[in-house]
């Protein structure tokens, strides 16, 4: 009894340690922990946006039609890479989502997975999620590609980079609303 008093914080410690690495209650506690340090993404500087400058992207649609980026040149875009076991992932989707229900009729959408349709399906169908997701037919733009989960781009519609996010953020924030109204109105 005294050896449980004495190491009663070592134990939960170790306990909580090993709730991590399991995947049914680690999953949600990292997602959980991405959500509590997840901020708005910052705006890259105007000096030091990129253009991009190829726009011929091929992309199947899951539940939506086949696009190619070259349809949202001249129009603001939001691109997110990101797939279904990725913690940090997870973590950002409801903001996402959120943002795709206020600017889905006036911002391009592409959310691109490289998972199976059958598993992203079942993962959209579970969380509601109803933003269109993409599976790469083609490589990505040079600009733009990335081995990251999640990284996320917002284009204007003059081409530029104007946020090259890698890591959960939240999306459907003041900062980025504000954002996307200007990059809109411009």
């Amino acid at each position: 009894m005294s050896f449980l008093k004495k190491h009663k914080g070592n134990l939960f410690f170790l306990a909580i340690l090993a709730l991590l690495f399991i995947p049914q209650t680690g999953t949600p506690i990292r997602v959980f922990m991405q959500r509590l340090i997840s901020f708005s993404p910052s705006e890259i500087a105007t000096k030091e946006r990129i253009l991009l400058k190829d726009y011929n992207w091929k992309l199947a649609g899951l539940h939506t039609n086949a696009k190619n980026l070259a349809t949202s040149e001249g129009k603001v875009v939001l691109i997110n890479f990101w797939a279904t076991w990725c913690p940090p992932c997870l973590a950002e989707m409801p903001s996402l989502q959120k943002l795709y229900n206020s600017y889905g009729d006036r911002v391009d959408f592409y959310f691109i997975t490289n998972e199976e349709a059958s598993v992203v399906t079942k993962f959209m169908e579970k969380q509601a999620y109803t933003f269109p997701v993409y599976l790469q037919q083609t490589q990505a733009p040079e600009a733009i590609r990335t081995n990251s989960l999640p990284t996320t781009y917002v284009l204007s519609k003059e081409k530029e980079i104007v946020i090259n996010k890698t890591g959960a953020a939240d999306w459907n924030s003041e900062k980025t609303n504000t954002l996307l109204d200007r990059l809109l109105s411009e």
